[in-house]
């Protein structure tokens, strides 16, 4: 898939340029798009739960099994999409990963078997969403912005949130009155416009459009050479995984960011709307309330941004952690009325992944250039947590026939994690060797 020429892409950072505009931001604004839509496709399984049920007769276990998949894998490719990325660009990247995904869920209409759904939204959705994971954020704002990074951050973990959110109540609908296949037509749709996006303004470096990264001021950031060979290629994850598992801080960013996604992706995301219909409430309703979370996380990612980049990481973490503790405790102790539900919905969607900005800011300053790669490895424990949480909340619910003792049990994880981050210590001298950036 060739890159868009050279021409195209100084033409429109030229014109970008003329309305005081780096092209940085258009790149950006790309990348929201892109992860905004991927992320809709991850959220999309929170309403099939409930049709999938109904239509095959399949067990809450074996579907969050199949969409326990899909998350390890999101999860596990974030390093391997780095290494792909430095090896053959965002552009090429990303336009393959949202072609996945469409094949995915185009596939799906057809599917009769448990095993297709496993295939298909587990695999195939899988790899694909784990390729425009945060690890394409990440390397966005680190090739593209020498300052304001955290912002950026917090704009395109916003987008992740918005994605997986609100796109859920208009999903829900759609599948009441249409059916769960015609609502997936709405990704679609989505998934082809933003490919055409990425083909058209996506670049790969700020070089590429005769540019410095926004904000520096000792010209372009070297980025890391890509690997001679293909063998190196997919062995530099795992070479990067080994040093950096010699530090205390990698073991800390990935064991709170397990918390992180076993108290968000895994289970409210994926159970949410299925608990509430234990409670009476329909489904529209619950993904509504869904919404109202994905609404205030944006105020609070796009906040937790701007204050990463003034404060200290490890004090917000342990204010994002702790509020989000006390709000999945709070939950299992409610009557699920809708005033109840919306003082969840306001402390927990400020909450919701919030924790991002300060966790990958954490990740730049103690792993230089190497940090894309080390976040796609903490960000795999983000999913592996998710996961685990997918799957422990859907056998809670077949064993028990109740959700609760997961929502209590995540509570009590975040509030551990909340303590863990103080154990990261400043460092007196970076941890593997960054170079200026």
């Amino acid at each position: 898939m060739p890159n868009t020429p050279p021409s195209t892409g100084t033409t429109i950072s030229r014109f970008a340029a003329r309305h005081g505009i780096h092209y940085g931001w258009v790149v950006a604004a790309t990348t929201f798009l892109t992860m905004l839509v991927t992320a809709g496709a991850v959220g999309t399984p929170g309403v099939l739960i409930g049709p999938l049920q109904e239509e095959f007769g399949w067990s809450t276990s074996e579907i969050s099994s199949a969409f326990a998949i899909r998350l390890v894998l999101f999860g596990l490719m974030g390093p391997f999409a780095a290494a792909f990325i430095n090896r053959f660009g965002i552009r090429r990247v990303a336009s393959i990963a949202l072609l996945l995904i469409g094949a995915g869920i185009f596939g799906s209409f057809a599917m009769t078997e448990l095993w297709q759904l496993t295939l298909l939204w587990g695999v195939v959705v899988g790899f694909g969403t784990g390729l425009t994971a945060m690890v394409l954020g990440a390397t966005v704002a680190t090739r593209w912005f020498a300052t304001r990074r955290g912002l950026v951050v917090g704009l395109l973990t916003a987008s992740t949130a918005t994605g997986q959110l609100v796109f859920l109540p208009l999903m829900a609908s759609l599948t009441e009155s249409l059916g769960w296949r015609d609502a997936l037509t709405l990704i679609l749709a989505m998934l082809f416009i933003a490919a055409v996006a990425v083909l058209v303004f996506m670049q790969d470096h700020p070089a590429d459009v005769g540019l410095a990264p926004y904000g520096a001021k000792d010209g372009a950031v070297v980025a890391p050479a890509p690997p001679a060979t293909l063998g190196a290629m997919l062995a530099s994850p795992i070479s990067v995984l080994m040093e950096a598992a010699q530090t205390r801080v990698f073991w800390v960013l990935f064991g709170t960011f397990f918390i992180c996604g076993a108290s968000t992706n895994g289970l409210v995301q994926t159970h949410f709307i299925s608990l509430c219909g234990d409670f009476g409430m329909a489904a529209t309703a619950a993904a509504g309330m869904l919404a109202i979370i994905g609404i205030f996380d944006i105020a609070g990612t796009i906040g937790s941004g701007w204050l990463s980049d003034r404060f200290d990481s490890r004090t917000l973490l342990f204010w994002y952690y702790g509020l989000r503790g006390l709000s999945l405790v709070y939950l299992p102790f409610t009557s699920f009325s809708f005033y109840e539900l919306s003082i969840f919905a306001v402390f927990y969607g400020l909450d919701w992944v919030a924790t991002v900005p300060p966790t990958l800011k954490l990740t730049i300053d103690r792993f230089g250039p190497k940090a894309p790669m080390v976040f796609g490895w903490v960000f795999a424990g983000h999913q592996l947590g998710a996961a685990f949480a997918a799957w422990g909340a859907g056998f809670t619910r077949t064993a028990y026939e109740s959700y609760l003792p997961a929502f209590f049990i995540a509570g009590v994880l975040c509030l551990i994690g909340a303590l863990a981050v103080f154990t990261i210590r400043e460092p007196k001298m970076p941890e593997m060797e960054p170079q200026p950036a």
